[in-house]
């Protein structure tokens, strides 16, 4: 647990328009505070994000809800009484509170409760919002360590607040409830089917949506090496394969594959959440070993293993502009 002196310091920074870097259960964020805009447009410059893209809200508690989104529809109730604090993100019609430096011109704003006992204490001496965004440059692996932050941001962030490891490993679950009937617009670490449960009927994922949400680009957590998608029984052809053009190759995924015994091995367990966990410190190491290319066993696609799946499907993008 951070020092309390810490956290008072934390808030300082915020209050004087600096950015920090703040653990959650999900990832690391580059934190603003959510009502300076001056702060806000710091964090796309520190990130080089476009400006249109938006940012997520982070909230103290879920009594702050109604001061940033205008309608807070029963469903939306629902899912902020049973999964808040937690990796759960509702898309909302805003209030005036939430500009269009956070929302990117949006009607809409992104709110979350995260489950860190260090982003709340923060939250609760700020009193107010901070708008934060995974702590790394844009479009790159998104950061679940303190140091992962350094090493990503250096003296660009003004704080860095130690939490240790992220127990979630991967971003929150986007849901929008802006119009109509709910759709989750980004898979993560909260799973549908717990969703599904306490809505009591399915709720579809939209990837491509009119609604713009963080995360939600074609390419995007990505690190310097290529990446190509396996299933496990085809990694080891995948691994000849580029090979055989002369590629520097590692694999990322269960132990117990069957790969030529010289091929670098970035193991993530077999079951989802477990893989979630580990993802972004996995690709990170091959990142630090140089590879050429890294093939990505893709889990089963359940619970948490649709999210991983998003994110390896990403990654393996063609890289945008932003990379």
């Amino acid at each position: 647990m951070v020092k309390p002196e810490l956290v008072e310091r934390a808030v300082e920074v915020l209050r004087s328009g600096g950015v920090i870097a703040l653990p959650t259960e999900t990832v690391y964020g580059l934190a603003a505070n959510a009502e300076d805009e001056l702060a806000v447009r710091r964090v796309f410059a520190i990130k080089g994000r476009p400006a249109t893209h938006p940012l997520i809200v982070h909230l103290a508690g879920v009594e702050h809800l109604t001061s940033w989104a205008r309608e807070v529809p029963e469903a939306a109730r629902r899912l902020a009484d049973a999964f808040w604090p937690g990796p759960l993100t509702l898309v909302l019609p805003r209030t005036p509170r939430a500009t269009d430096a956070i929302t990117g011109g949006q009607d809409t704003v992104a709110l979350r409760v995260p489950g860190h006992p260090v982003a709340l204490a923060v939250l609760k001496a700020l009193g107010g919002g901070v708008a934060a965004p995974s702590a790394n440059r844009f479009g790159r692996v998104s950061p679940t360590t303190a140091e992962h932050v350094r090493v990503d941001l250096g003296s660009d962030v003004d704080l860095v607040l130690d939490g240790g490891p992220c127990d979630v490993g991967v971003e929150s679950t986007i849901v929008d409830l802006s119009s109509g009937s709910p759709a989750i617009l980004r898979p993560g670490g909260l799973s549908a089917e717990a969703i599904e449960r306490v809505l009591g009927h399915p709720v579809p994922v939209r990837v491509a949506s009119k609604v713009r949400v963080s995360g939600s680009l074609e390419s995007h957590y990505a690190p310097r090496a290529g990446v190509v998608l396996a299933e496990p029984t085809e990694a080891a052809a995948r691994v000849r394969a580029l090979r055989e053009q002369g590629l520097s190759v590692g694999v990322l995924g269960p132990r117990g594959l069957e790969l030529p015994g010289d091929v670098p091995r970035f193991d993530v367990p077999e079951d989802p959440a477990g893989a979630a966990r580990v993802l972004y410190a996995r690709l990170r190491e091959a990142d630090e070993k140089g590879h050429d290319v890294l093939v990505a066993c893709l889990p089963s696609a359940s619970g948490l293993g649709i999210a991983v799946r998003d994110r390896l499907a990403r990654a393996a993008a063609p890289r945008t502009p932003y990379h």
